[in-house]
């Protein structure tokens, strides 16, 4: 058979193993392979190979390992159970983004305290270096093992195996695990583990079912990785939002309105900032405005596809005997605006924005302070273009993101996700629109991966991932090309020669949801914000009460000049209000006293312990004014 490497084609006896291959190859390739990549497809490097194949053998550098290594590993903790509690049900075990769980039903509950106990074992698995066995078996052999071990869960998932599908179960010294795999080679290539908590979960997510319980954990190839992690968590606790926002009065949430903000003045503030920069950022870009309704008739829903693909997710209401829906995007709305007149080629591409409030039905386990919320402004717009213009689009959309996110130093990154198994639209529609947006970020000279299957149901869509100050990644940004909600909407324009043409559209956000990027922003900064965003700019501190009267005059001087100050006007030493405002992260401390009305200057701590004295008011605004004006960091 013919094997196709990475640089050559080779010849290999019918039969032969990805780990023979990896051997052939080098000694040391072989040393830290991890499974292979066979045609696109990850399997075990013990897979026997028949007939020609692309080959890639994958080792601990590959983004791929990280995810076998995490499954391997919740095989493991899966085994410690079972030779600690052997009444144990198992159920299901997967790798996750950030590390691994396993879901069990345990006759006896188990606490935290339990988790060093099964760490315990698990080491001792690790350290016995078990071979990790694949068997392929028919789904009757499989049945009648998990039926005579008492595996509940595993018939079930056994039954729910499509019948073209093999059966395969991996076996590591006395435990075996029906599994598709792939897995390492042993378990003693497991280097650092930590189990990190207990939580409970229903079986496959239905509330009606059984809660499990669900222990999660993590994996690394060093010891030292796991350390940066755990310092990682330690950082990202200091700077959670939701502490942050009860901390410098940014924002609450209530029972009354579950996953629903309330932001208070110092939060709002930084909503219009991020509003206002928006705005001014899109005029500049050649973008209009419109508000649409936040609740449309049922009949519009279905038009545009989302009341047969999202309609679990919409708050309904009836107006007499109409069943209405609040809009959880605000893309049907656009439609109609579009729709209203007749548009000319001259006119495309047009490019229409709106701060839409939008509300989705999400499950109440899933809500988590502004980064998973019901209700929010997604600062949307939709492009109207011609075919040619697809890419120019695009890459100025990719511009704006640029621009925008350089202002919070946020770095990121592209995946472009194609057509996934609920869709509408003919596939050779699909595959033309996922060409356009492969080319675009082809011309514009941008590295992207491929998340396939992941595209909304009406067209691929490039998803931009923001990389924040302690190294985390979130999802923010999309561009998503559609060629289905025009046709559903019937609209036109009228090309050069007169006759009526579909346009091609593009959604696209750049913040997302301006909530969740100020939840985003605001651990970023660590709650810091930089001066123009900062709901408070400066606090004017007097050292006695002897300067109240000039240290209210700065006060009155700098609100005149569009500057955010407090003044501190309580009967508390000067230590203590310094203190107190280097806890609120106010950037501009001006302190004045006998010496700095005397001499009409004012005395400045900036953030960070920056000092300066004698400086005069005059120059303190215009040194503020330019720092907001270019929005520096």
């Amino acid at each position: 058979m013919k094997i196709k490497l990475r640089d050559e084609v080779r010849d290999y006896a019918e039969g032969t193993t990805s780990q023979k291959i990896a051997e052939s190859i080098s000694e040391g390739l072989a040393r830290v392979a991890i499974c292979a990549k066979v045609d696109g497809h990850l399997t075990d490097l013990s897979t026997p190979l028949f007939g020609d194949h692309e080959v890639q053998i994958i080792t601990s550098k590959d983004e791929e390992a990280k995810m076998v290594l995490r499954h391997t590993t919740a095989h493991v903790l899966a085994q410690a159970v079972k030779s600690i509690y052997p009444n144990t049900k198992l159920s299901i075990g997967p790798a996750t983004s950030d590390g691994f769980y396993y879901d069990f039903d345990f006759k006896t509950p188990i606490t935290s305290d339990d988790l060093s106990k099964i760490e315990d074992e698990m080491k001792k698995i690790i350290k016995a270096n078990f071979e990790i066995k694949r068997e392929v078996v028919s789904r009757d052999e499989a049945l009648r093992r998990a039926t005579k071990e008492g595996e509940t869960y595993k018939i079930e998932l056994i039954n729910a195996i499509p019948q073209d599908e093999e059966v395969s179960i991996y076996t590591q010294g006395d435990f075996s695990d029906v599994c598709r795999g792939p897995h390492l080679r042993s378990t003693g290539m497991i280097k650092a583990f930590k189990l990190t908590k207990l939580a409970g979960a229903y079986w496959r997510g239905d509330e009606k079912n059984k809660m499990l319980t669900r222990i999660y954990g993590v994996v690394f190839d060093k010891a030292s990785e796991m350390e940066e992690y755990f310092k990682m968590l330690e950082e990202a606790e200091k700077r959670d939002h939701r502490k942050l926002g009860r901390d410098l009065d940014l924002f609450f949430l209530s029972d009354y309105a579950p996953g629903m903000p309330f932001f208070m003045p110092k939060g709002q503030i930084v909503i219009n900032e991020l509003i206002n920069f928006w705005r001014e950022e899109h005029k500049k870009a050649g973008y209009v405005e419109i508000t649409t309704p936040i609740a449309l008739n049922r009949k519009l829903w279905e038009k545009s596809g989302h009341w047969d693909h999202y309609k679990k997710n919409m708050y309904t209401f009836k107006v007499e005997s109409d069943t209405f829906a609040v809009k959880p995007m605000n893309c049907p709305g656009g439609m109609l605006y579009y729709k209203e007149r007749i548009h000319s080629y001259k006119e495309l591409p047009l490019r229409v924005g709106e701060l839409g409030k939008v509300h989705r039905h999400e499950a109440s386990g899933t809500l988590h302070g502004l980064f998973r919320v019901r209700c929010f402004t997604q600062d949307d717009a939709h492009i109207f273009m011609t075919p040619d213009q697809i890419e120019s689009e695009v890459a100025g959309i990719i511009k704006l993101v640029d621009k925008m996110y350089s202002v919070f130093g946020l770095e990121y990154h592209l995946e472009l996700s194609t057509m996934p198994e609920d869709h509408i639209g003919d596939i050779k529609e699909w595959e033309r629109a996922e060409t356009c947006l492969k080319n675009a970020l082809k011309h514009i000279g941008k590295d992207y991966v491929i998340n396939e299957g992941d595209g909304a149901f009406y067209g691929p869509k490039i998803d931009i991932h923001i990389k924040d100050a302690i190294g985390r990644t979130w999802q923010c940004g999309t561009i998503q090309l559609d060629m289905q909600l025009p046709k559903r909407f019937e609209l036109e324009y009228v090309d050069k020669d007169g006759s009526r043409k579909e346009p091609i559209m593009l959604h696209r956000v750049i913040f997302g949801s301006v909530e969740r990027f100020f939840g985003i922003i605001t651990e970023n900064f660590a709650g810091a914000f930089p001066l123009w965003l900062s709901p408070v700019q400066a606090i004017v501190i007097y050292v006695s009460d002897k300067s109240e009267k000039y240290a209210k005059s700065v006060k009155n001087k700098l609100e005149k000049a569009g500057i955010r100050v407090e003044l501190d006007s309580r009967n508390e030493k000067i230590g203590y209000k310094i203190r107190s405002a280097q806890m609120q992260k106010i950037p501009y401390m001006i302190i004045v006293g006998e010496k700095e009305e005397e001499n009409k200057t004012v005395s400045i701590r900036k953030r960070g312990n920056i000092e300066e004295k004698d400086v005069l008011v005059s120059d303190l605004i215009k040194n503020m004014k330019r720092e907001i004006k270019n929005k520096v960091r």
